[in-house]
């Protein structure tokens, strides 16, 4: 039999909980057996929305948590003073070995704060980079750092490579995964000082595949597996991805709806454009983790449905399963 893997869950994290969290637990439960699931928050309202679902018992545990850490709130102040939110008993759930692994849509700086203070960092980590997969022509690709490390130095970015090439491995399959980093040309001389300095480092590393410079343009295209930059642009680029897509499918079904004959032929092309659209969904790729801590944190975005958080849930396993944390740790090694 399969090992179970503990996941809790911050059930008051987000713009949607508690009943979408909810909601994508009680989904990823029912769709995999290997994971068990904490709902972390206040019992009353986890407990009102767990009654419209059916459901495993034995997959699901409620650990009440009075406190909620608001999205505004200073963070490491937040993390300091509430010890009994949801966000923090989560962090220390992970850090003590109850749990495997912590999903969480809300504070995203108290979600990186709490992970690097509480859950702490694997030894010879430099700095964890946040980790979304974001959809591409060719399937999908790892960014990293969306939003943890503004100020990054070339050693960090170096490190992001290495981690992030084990995780698209590992977890995505992806044999000997190709890392680029963002650059505003595809020269070797081109760049800002970070990219400058950064860049002979990996094309000197023998532990990744570095393929050079990745304009934005060619992102989309899945021109690299690992897209390796410091937060500022990481996460510029991931905003304005998400907000693009959006804008292309509003402007795809206005278009359809635009004349009868544009709506018979919507009604000819819904189940592949459907099909085609949901590849482009970020929501079907689950959240983003936070890598090189010795327990996985993931963040999801603050509007998240139960779609992602169930995703979200669900790539818990696939992490513990194929021991990345065990694997950055020998990568980190290696450097040291």
């Amino acid at each position: 039999m399969a090992e179970i893997v503990n996941v809790a869950v911050d059930a008051m994290g987000g713009d949607n909980a508690p009943a979408q969290v909810v909601k994508g637990a009680v989904e990823a439960i029912n769709e995999d057996k290997r994971v068990k699931v904490f709902l972390v928050g206040r019992e009353s309202a986890v407990k009102e929305e767990l009654q419209k679902y059916t459901y495993d018992a034995s997959q699901l545990e409620i650990v009440h948590a009075e406190e909620v850490i608001e999205t505004a709130e200073p963070p490491v102040m937040a993390i300091r003073r509430k010890k009994d939110s949801s966000i923090v008993k989560s962090m220390y759930m992970v850090r003590d070995g109850v749990c495997d692994a912590f999903v969480s849509a809300g504070s995203t700086g108290a979600v990186l704060v709490g992970g690097q203070v509480i859950v702490g960092r694997i030894k010879g980590v430099e700095r964890p980079p946040l980790a979304p997969l974001i959809p591409t022509e060719k399937g999908v690709s790892l960014l990293l750092d969306c939003g943890a490390n503004v100020d990054a130095r070339p050693s960090h970015l170096l490190q992001f490579a290495k981690m992030g090439s084990v995780y698209m491995e590992s977890v995505m399959g992806v044999k000997n995964p190709r890392v680029g980093i963002v650059n505003i040309g595809a020269e070797e001389e081109k760049g800002n000082a970070l990219v400058k300095e950064t860049y002979p480092l990996l094309k000197n590393c023998p532990e990744i595949n570095f393929i050079g410079s990745v304009e934005a343009r060619d992102i989309p295209a899945g021109a690299a597996d690992v897209i390796v930059c410091e937060a500022f642009v990481g996460n510029v680029i991931l905003k304005l991805y998400e907000g693009v897509g959006a804008t292309l499918i509003k402007k795809v079904k206005s278009g359809m709806m635009a004349s009868l004959r544009s709506k018979i032929g919507a009604l000819l092309v819904k189940p592949a454009l459907k099909k085609t659209l949901k590849t482009f969904d970020t929501e079907e790729y689950g959240g983003a983790p936070l890598l090189g801590l010795t327990g996985l944190v993931v963040k999801t975005h603050g509007s998240s449905k139960a779609v992602e958080i169930k995703n979200s849930i669900l790539q818990c396993i696939a992490f513990k399963e194929q021991k990345i944390n065990e694997k950055i740790k020998e990568k980190i090694i290696l450097e040291n």
